[in-house]
C-alpha cells in the first residue's frame, strides 16, 4: 500500500495542490525519458511477500501491529487487515543465483516472523485466500490503524455511495454486501517486479499482458472463499469487486473499474499509461509534497515523483507500471500483481523464475503484440484462466490451446532461453522450471485445495473442514516440498473441536416459507426434507416467525383443514434468536432454559442461519465448553 503519510482528497485545497504536483510529475517523467535519464543497462528483480497470521485455532489473528513491532525489521510492513503482513524484498540483479538468493531471503525473513509469532501463539501461512476468514473478520475493527487505509476506505465509500457488493459464481455462488473495503484484505499475493529498459517498456508491457492468462492458469491457489468453491483464482474477482466504486444505474455507462486488466494495448511510452490512468481515475488520496519534481530536475536532482507514485498506488492494474529511484538512479518496472501467495516459498520462486524467463525470452516476432493478437482475446484469456485454471482453453495467436499445452510447448522453452539469456545459473533454471512443468502435467495448488476440501466435507461441518484444511496447508508448508508433491488426503486428520461460536456450526442452506404461504405447503416441505424447524419470512431475509413440527402436530390434532390455514396462523411469532457471535455454550443454555430445539441466527436484522439441538449436542459434554 506504499506511502502512509496521506490524507483524504476531499479537502479541495490539498487536492488541488496534489493534482498540480501530479501533472508536474508527468512532465518530469517525460523529460527524463527524452533525455535518456532512466536506467537502461541493467535488469533487476524484486518482490513483495504477503502472508497471513493465524491463531492457535487456525483463525485469522488480529495482532499484526504487535508482531510487526516485535520483529523490528524495515523489510516488514503493514497490510490492510490486522491478520496480514508484507515483506519487501531487497532488489537483485537478474543473473547467476539471484533466485536462490531470493529464496534464501524469503526463508530467512519468514523464519523471523515465525519465531516472533510463536512467542505470541501465532502462526504464519502462505495462501492466496485464508480458508478460515469469515465475514466477521472483515469488520472495521480488523482494519490496521493507518491513515492511508482509513482515507482510502473513506474515499471509496464516498465515491460509491452504497455498500460494496460481491457476486461471484463458480461451482458455488457467493452474493453478499459489505460496508468497507476490507474484502480486499482477503487477498494475499506474491507481487513480482521486473525492471525494464524504458525504450522497450511498451513492447514488454504488452507482452506481459499477453502471457498473463496462461501464467495465471498454472499458478492458481485460491479456489475457496467463505467455504464456497468459486474460481480457480478467486482473488481476481474478489479484488476487482472489493474496490469497485461503480454503482449500478438505469443508464448504460462505460466506466473503467479501479481494478483492471485494461481494455486495449498500451502505446506511446510508460508516461502515456500513467496519463491514461490519471484521465480515467479520480484522485482518491493525497499527501503533502515538499519538493516539486520539475524544480528538482532543474537542480540536477532525480525526482521521486511522489504524487504520481501515490496515485499509481490506487490504480490496481494486474500488470502495473511503476517508477522508482534506487541508488540515485531512476528506473521503470512492471509489477505482476495477479500471482497468489504460496503455497510454498519454492512454488513462489518458481512462479517468478517462469514469469521472468518468459518476459526476457520474448521472441522478436512478439515485439508488436497489437499485430499478433486481438486484445479482447488476451483479456478473455485472463478471465478464463482465473475461472478454470489449468483446465482453461485459451485463444493464442488465432488458435485454441489449453493452458497445459501452451505452457509445455511454447512458454516453458521461452522461459528456459530467457533465463539463459539473462545469465541465470543452469541449476536454478532447471530446478525451478521443472516445478512448473510438473505442475502443468500434474496438479495445481488450486486443484489440491478443492480436492482436499471436498474430501473433508464428506465427514465434517464446513467450518471444521476449513480449519482442518488450513492446518494441513500449514503442515505441508513446513515440509517445504512444492505443492505438486503434496499428498492427497485419504484419511480425515485427527483434529480438535475448533468451533466455539454459533456462526461456526449453523446451517446456512435454509428452507424458508413466507408468512402468507399455505400451511399445507410448509408442512409438506418439512416432510419432504425431513426437517422439524422452518423459519418464516415477511420478506426475503426478514424473520417474522418460526414453524416447528410441534405447531404442525397441534393443528393436525385439532383436525383443522390445512388448506384453510396460512403459515402466520400457526407459526410462533415470538422467536428467540441468536447472532453469529453468540457462543455455542450460550446457545445451549438458551435452548435448555426455554425448552426449544432450535435458534434462528440473525445478523443485522437479517436471517443468516439456524442451529438445532442436533448441531450442538456433540458440544454439550465437551470439556472446552
Amino acid at each position: 500500500m506504499g506511502e502512509h503519510n496521506v490524507h483524504s482528497s476531499i479537502d479541495q485545497k490539498n487536492r488541488a495542490e496534489f493534482i498540480k504536483h501530479l501533472l508536474d510529475d508527468i512532465k518530469a517523467l517525460e523529460i527524463m525519458l527524452e533525455q535518456n535519464l532512466i536506467e537502461d543497462d541493467i535488469v533487476r528483480i524484486g518482490a513483495e511477500q504477503e502472508f497471513c497470521l493465524v491463531d492457535r485455532n487456525w483463525r485469522p489473528a488480529n495482532n499484526a501491529m504487535e508482531i510487526l513491532k516485535a520483529i523490528n525489521d524495515p523489510h516488514f510492513t503493514t497490510e490492510l487487515a490486522k491478520y496480514n503482513l508484507e515483506i519487501n524484498l531487497d532488489p537483485l540483479e537478474l543473473k547467476k543465483d539471484c533466485f536462490s538468493k531470493m529464496e534464501s531471503e524469503i526463508t530467512r525473513l519468514l523464519n523471523k516472523a515465525k519465531k516472533t509469532g510463536a512467542d505470541r501463539e501465532t502462526k504464519i501461512l502462505l495462501t492466496g485466500i485464508l480458508p478460515t476468514i469469515r465475514k466477521r473478520h472483515l469488520e472495521i475493527e480488523y482494519m490496521t490503524p493507518n491513515p492511508r487505509y482509513s482515507a482510502l476506505n473513506t474515499m471509496l465509500r464516498s465515491q460509491r455511495g452504497t455498500d460494496f457488493e460481491l457476486h461471484i459464481r463458480g461451482v458455488d455462488e457467493l452474493s453478499i454486501h459489505h460496508e468497507s473495503v476490507l474484502f480486499e484484505a482477503c487477498n494475499t499475493s506474491f507481487q513480482m517486479h521486473l525492471q525494464v529498459p524504458p525504450q522497450d517498456f511498451i513492447s514488454s508491457y504488452n507482452w506481459a499482458q499477453a502471457v498473463s492468462g496462461p501464467i495465471l492458469g498454472i499458478c492458481t491457489n485460491s479456489p475457496l472463499l467463505f467455504g464456497r468453491e468459486l474460481w480457480s483464482e478467486t482473488r481476481i474477482a474478489l479484488f476487482r469487486q472489493s474496490l469497485d466504486i461503480r454503482g449500478a444505474s438505469h443508464a448504460l455507462k462505460d466506466r473503467r473499474a479501479r481494478v483492471s486488466f485494461s481494455n486495449h494495448w498500451a502505446y506511446g511510452s510508460v508516461a502515456q499509461i500513467f496519463k491514461n490512468d490519471i484521465a480515467e481515475h479520480k484522485v482518491m488520496i493525497s499527501r503533502d509534497i515538499a519538493a516539486n519534481s520539475l524544480s528538482e530536475l532543474k537542480k540536477g536532482n532525480i525526482p521521486k515523483l511522489q504524487a504520481l507514485n501515490l496515485h499509481n498506488g490506487t490504480v490496481y492494474r494486474w500488470n502495473r507500471p511503476c517508477y522508482g529511484v534506487g541508488g540515485g538512479k531512476p528506473h521503470v518496472r512492471i509489477e505482476n500483481r495477479y500471482i497468489p501467495s504460496g503455497p510454498t516459498i519454492i512454488d513462489e520462486v518458481a512462479n517468478f523464475a517462469f514469469w521472468a524467463g518468459v518476459m526476457i525470452g520474448r521472441p522478436a516476432k512478439y515485439d508488436q503484440m497489437p499485430d499478433c493478437m486481438d486484445f479482447r482475446d488476451v483479456k478473455a484469456n485472463f478471465i478464463k484462466a482465473a475461472r478454470m485454471g489449468k483446465d482453461a482453453i485459451l485463444e493464442w495467436m488465432e488458435s485454441a490451446i489449453s493452458v497445459q499445452d501452451l505452457i509445455i510447448k511454447e512458454l516453458l522453452p521461452l522461459a528456459y532461453s530467457g533465463l539463459e539469456k539473462a545469465g541465470v545459473d543452469k541449476n536454478d533454471r532447471e530446478r525451478l522450471l521443472e516445478i512448473i512443468e510438473n505442475r502443468a502435467k500434474g496438479i495445481t495448488p488450486s486443484k489440491w485445495n478443492v480436492k482436499s476440501y471436498r474430501f473433508l466435507r464428506k465427514s465434517m461441518k464446513e467450518y471444521d473442514a476449513l480449519r482442518t484444511l488450513t492446518k494441513t496447508i500449514h503442515e505441508n508448508q513446513q515440509n517445504g516440498a512444492p505443492a505438486h508433491k503434496w499428498p492427497m488426503l485419504k484419511n480425515v486428520p485427527k483434529t480438535d473441536k475448533y468451533a466455539s461460536l454459533v456462526g461456526h456450526i449453523m446451517s446456512t442452506q435454509l428452507f424458508t416459507v413466507a408468512e402468507y404461504d399455505l400451511a399445507n405447503l410448509a408442512t409438506n416441505i418439512m416432510k419432504w426434507k425431513n426437517i422439524h424447524h422452518v423459519p418464516v419470512e415477511s420478506k426475503p431475509g426478514r424473520l417474522c416467525g418460526l414453524l416447528t413440527w410441534t405447531h404442525v402436530k397441534k393443528v393436525q390434532n385439532q383436525k383443522v383443514h390445512e388448506d384453510e390455514l396460512i403459515v402466520s396462523d400457526i407459526m410462533e411469532k415470538n422467536v428467540i434468536t441468536v447472532s453469529t457471535k453468540t457462543s455455542i455454550k450460550e446457545a445451549i443454555k438458551i435452548m435448555k432454559q426455554n425448552e426449544i430445539g432450535c435458534l434462528p441466527v440473525v445478523q443485522k436484522e437479517e436471517l443468516v442461519g439456524i442451529i438445532t439441538i442436533k448441531d450442538v449436542i456433540a458440544f454439550d459434554n465437551d470439556k472446552n465448553l
